[in-house]
């Protein structure tokens, strides 16, 4: 971080609440692509099926395969009345810390009916094991309930049903564990990925599961006052062993998502440092704010985010305060669809 103060002030704009998306395009890569180019300091408009063309053999696209769990879970008390679950993050004995609502009257040892997504009570039983002044920790008989009642949670900006849940997956969506989606990723489909490697450019995968931390804003007045949250990834030897060579060879490193960038730079050293082919994994707390510099990250994919987010803070960081204001006043004059079903940035 610099040593000068960040105003979180730097990092504000405003949105048209119309430029909110409520459901995705379809096909997923006819989504718009404003492509930026840092070194010319143009912004032009595209749609993310051109990506290929901006790329070039030798690439390597990296993105993260985390799946978004059925978190969003309705359970029914003794009493009659019921009370909204989201998981955020699961231990390694099987219990779960979680938001509930409403949660005051919510006893230590109670335990709960969930609610069928067809509305109906079922069988499956959650109980509360401890509690603090913000998180309820639970555990199920049988882990299956998730995906028999839970939803997968869509941001409190999404207000339409979105239909068919995979919709808010990715195509390459695998290892399941994450509170909300890594968007970026969302443009891609099965075909252009194929495109992509008929052109010589590599893709591979690593795992970082998205908590909701992600998305808060920033309380603070200067930004390297904020507190940042915690996820846990992985990466495997195969990942590893792509990116060295990738860059051994001169390809640039395209990353996917914030997501996608926290965890690179987090295993930066590790990567870069060291020959070793075992897999990689822990949990970052890395906060990337203007003056960063960048290890492993040439590239970037990524939506456009809220203000006033570490996520905003990440992409100023790799694009600069000035482009970034400009790109997003170009998205928002020219009708850029915004955040998690919204369009698609490229930073070259």
């Amino acid at each position: 971080m610099t040593d000068s103060p960040i105003p979180i002030d730097w990092f504000d704009y405003d949105l048209p609440e119309e430029l909110i998306a409520q459901h995705p395009v379809e096909p997923r890569d006819s989504a718009r692509m404003l492509v930026v180019d840092r070194a010319r300091q143009q912004i032009t408009d595209h749609v993310f099926s051109d990506l290929p063309r901006f790329l070039q053999p030798g690439d390597l696209i990296v993105v993260n395969d985390t799946r978004v769990l059925r978190a969003r879970l309705f359970a029914q008390r003794d009493t009659g009345g019921r009370i909204d679950f989201l998981l955020l993050q699961r231990a390694a004995d099987g219990r779960w810390t979680s938001l509930a609502r409403p949660a005051r009257r919510l006893r230590i040892g109670e335990r709960l009916r969930l609610v069928a997504p067809d509305g109906q009570l079922g069988n499956d039983i959650i109980e509360v094991v401890s509690r603090s002044a913000e998180e309820i920790v639970v555990r199920f008989d049988d882990e299956g309930a998730i995906e028999r009642a839970g939803r997968v949670p869509l941001p409190p900006y999404i207000h339409e049903d979105v239909g068919d849940p995979e919709r808010y997956q990715t195509v390459y969506a695998r290892e399941s564990g994450s509170a909300a989606a890594p968007t970026a990723g969302m443009h891609f489909t099965p075909e252009l990925i194929q495109r992509c490697e008929a052109s010589g450019i590599g893709m591979t995968s690593l795992t970082l599961h998205v908590g909701l931390g992600t998305f808060q804003p920033i309380k603070t007045q200067d930004v390297r006052d904020h507190p940042m949250h915690a996820e846990v990834y992985a990466v495997e030897p195969s990942t590893i062993q792509a990116l060295r060579e990738t860059r051994a060879a001169g390809g640039r490193i395209v990353a996917v998502g914030t997501t996608s960038v926290r965890t690179l730079e987090s295993i930066a050293d590790q990567v870069l440092a060291t020959d070793g082919t075992e897999p990689i994994a822990g949990s970052t707390r890395l906060y990337i704010t203007p003056g960063y510099q960048f290890k492993l990250v040439d590239r970037m994919i990524t939506n456009f985010h809220l203000p006033r987010t570490t996520l905003l803070l990440l992409v100023a960081s790799i694009m600069g305060e000035d482009l970034m204001r400009r790109a997003y006043e170009h998205a928002i004059r020219e009708r850029y669809r915004f955040y998690s079903f919204g369009d698609a940035m490229l930073i070259v």
